[in-house]
């Protein structure tokens, strides 16, 4: 009897090259979980069908990077924010510009459609949030947190103690959770406007989380795994390894979880089998149209403790309307709809798929499909390495899998050229393969046929190169975070910050600022005259995430201590002899210097492209003052 096939739990499904240039930003189509929209430094965006090698269309228009992108629920449009604070929105099945919204003075942070209306709304960093609407080309609203019935603040949760990244209403309750970078998942209640439960613990920030489609539980997507989570009480269901960094947006299509991330000009796309997820009990299928009060319901033990709300209905004929609006609007354009259209292009560079996906047989039936089939699951164990194994692996090797180094046959992927490649100036804080060291040096070699079998020796020494040397700085490493740390447990922030100054590796200061930066009730004025030089070196580095701890600690300063500083330094001298405001006064002196030593750099650096120069141009804005 055949023996039966296992199956991997989580797979990389695809990974290509999605711009000329470094992607900043993308989106996943959630009602098909197939289709992927892309921003990139080169100012276009991109669709793509996931596990599709080449681009469906290429939409041009914008004149800086696209930061934010967006389609709505039927996947038909899809609006997208740039750098200069430009929003554009474009109708795909007509491949065409629809509108140009401006207003905006900085960066589009975030875009989202509203589930039902014909409005975008949008938040910058101009501090704005505004609300479009589509048909009359013109912002709405400009607001913070608003019941947009109403018009006015509903209500402010406070609670976490680091930026909000991510947000997620639930399918059918009054439920919203909230990601952030203090690592927790924060589940509030809509109704009473409080905290139900907080999950901590995260590995790292919060940036993806997504409900079941019934709403049975959250994904959230962590550095390289996928974690699930129920909320009443909080709890962990289950815990799946996956290699994609840190993914960008999530998706469920037949019972499976696509996620997808990106690293410079790369998108990668991954699958979760969620059959073989542990979740809770499934929502009951007549609760949701039930509109009883709570305490009428029946107590299912699946049952959410909130009340249950209805989605308006959402006939053909609001949607035939907004299409005929856009039909006539484009047979009787203005002069803006003429520029508009002359400085936008919606270039469709594969017709086949286009027509599939975005030209409809009619009305009701929408593509990518609905009952699109799953992606098959590669075997647990590929072919290749079943035959390269000359013992049997350890039991963790199932958890951490050896890279795939084959060519698959479905996309086709080209196959890297082995000649070594020079050590890029900015390293990545997310990469694929370690700066300085080869895969092929920790593997057993090919087998050739002409060649001897690989000896254990051999290959013992192969593992082993290196091995000695990475010890030694692995073991100075641990040495010089305990000597910080023995400083930190007695209280003295600025004694740990000092020492940690004073041993001279720019790796230690990370791992502390990194931890000073989660609580910004830490820093004090003399803290900032010892770390602002480090900030100096770090703003220099080759290594993006210094660069990134450089720019959240640079920020972190301008915000709190830059008006303190230039209203002492700006104030009349004292009568009398005051030692607190002498000291005080040096401080800002001191920081004064500095900053202005940094100005320099940040505006240097403010005029390149990408996330690294959206940062430096919010950090040259804040340091305006200082001129």
């Amino acid at each position: 009897m055949a023996t039966p096939v296992v199956t991997k739990t989580a797979w990389k499904l695809q990974e290509i090259v999605a711009h000329a240039s470094n992607v900043s930003s993308l989106v996943l189509g959630k009602a098909s979980g197939r289709l992927l929209a892309t921003g990139g430094d080169d100012c276009r965006v991109n669709l793509w069908s996931i596990n599709k090698p080449n681009c469906i269309m290429s939409l041009t228009g914008h004149t800086s990077p696209v930061e934010s992108v967006r389609l709505n629920t039927p996947e038909e449009l899809i609006v997208a924010g740039s750098q200069s604070g430009s929003i554009r929105v474009w109708d795909l099945e007509a491949a065409k510009i629809l509108r140009t919204l401006m207003g905006h003075k900085a960066n589009i942070c975030s875009l989202d459609f509203h589930p039902y209306g014909e409005f975008v709304a949008s938040g910058s960093q101009d501090t704005n949030i505004k609300l479009w609407d589509i048909r009359r080309k013109g912002c709405v609203f400009r607001y913070r947190l608003w019941d947009l019935t109403a018009g006015k603040m509903m209500s402010e949760f406070p609670g976490h103690t680091g930026p909000v990244n991510v947000v997620e209403f639930h399918p059918n309750e009054y439920l919203l959770a909230s990601g952030s970078s203090d690592r927790t998942i924060r589940f509030w209640d809509l109704e009473k406007f409080q905290v139900v439960s907080c999950i901590e613990g995260e590995p790292g920030p919060v940036r993806s989380v997504l409900f079941n489609p019934d709403g049975c539980c959250l994904y959230s997507g962590c550095q390289d795994s996928l974690r699930v989570y129920g909320w009443e009480p909080e709890r962990c269901f289950d815990v799946v390894l996956v290699s994609w960094g840190k993914v960008a947006d999530l998706a469920v299509c037949n019972d499976q979880l696509i996620g997808v991330a990106f690293s410079q000009s790369n998108v990668s796309s991954y699958v979760v089998d969620l059959t073989r997820v542990t979740r809770t009990g499934t929502v009951a299928q007549d609760l949701v149209q039930d509109s009883r009060p709570l305490a009428q319901q029946s107590a299912h033990p699946s049952a959410p403790l909130r009340r249950i709300y209805e989605r308006p209905s959402t006939a053909c004929s609001k949607p035939q309307r907004v299409k005929q609006n856009s039909e006539s609007e484009r047979r009787s354009p203005s002069s803006e709809d003429d520029r508009d259209e002359r400085e936008s292009r919606a270039e469709i560079q594969n017709a086949e798929e286009y027509n599939e996906i975005f030209q409809p047989k009619n009305s009701i039936s929408r593509t990518p499909p609905r009952r699109s089939e799953p992606f098959p699951a590669p075997p647990e164990d590929d072919t290749a390495t079943a035959k390269e194994a000359a013992k049997p692996s350890p039991p963790m090797d199932s958890q951490f899998p050896v890279p795939n180094l084959e060519v698959l046959p479905r996309p086709p992927v080209v196959t890297p050229t082995p000649a070594p490649k020079a050590e890029p100036a900015i390293i990545p804080a997310t990469r694929n393969e370690p700066i300085g060291l080869k895969a092929s040096d920790f593997l057993p070699a090919v087998k050739i046929p002409q060649q001897a079998e690989l000896v254990d020796e051999d290959a013992m020494s192969q593992i082993r190169k290196g091995h000695d040397t990475m010890c030694v700085v692995l073991t100075s490493r641990h040495k010089n975070l305990d000597t910080v740390r023995a400083v930190w447990t007695t209280g003295d922030i600025k004694t740990s910050v000092d020492s940690a100054v004073a041993i001279n590796d720019l790796s230690v200061v990370v791992d502390l600022l990194n931890i000073v930066n989660q609580k910004a009730s830490l820093w004090k004025l003399d803290l900032c005259t010892t770390v602002l030089p480090q900030i100096e070196k770090l703003l220099q580095s080759k290594y993006e995430s210094y660069v990134q701890t450089g720019c959240t600690s640079l920020k972190l300063i301008l915000q709190r201590f830059l008006p303190l500083i230039t209203d002492i330094l700006a104030a009349p001298p004292s009568v009398g002899v005051d030692i607190s405001r002498e000291e005080r006064l040096h401080k800002c002196r001191l920081c004064y210097k500095q900053l202005k030593s940094i100005s320099g750099l940040v505006k240097s650096k403010s005029a390149l492209s990408g996330r690294h120069g959206s940062a430096f141009r919010e950090l040259h804005l804040l340091m305006a003052s200082l001129d």
